[in-house]
């Protein structure tokens, strides 16, 4: 599990209670591949998954 990862996006398969990520690895993009983010929303998370129990 990462260390430290807090997700609060609780349909996602990795999501654990407390607000904790429970996957591997985490893979993040930039939103436009050919410019630099500045802010959180110009990032994607790759890793989610989501949750099918749902």
């Amino acid at each position: 599990m990462a260390k430290d990862v807090a997700c609060s996006v609780d349909s996602c398969t990795y999501w654990e209670h407390g607000n904790k990520c429970s996957a591997n690895k985490i893979k993040v993009n930039n939103v436009h591949s050919d410019e630099r983010a500045y802010k959180s929303d110009e990032t994607s998370c790759e890793t989610f998954k989501p949750n099918s129990s749902l």
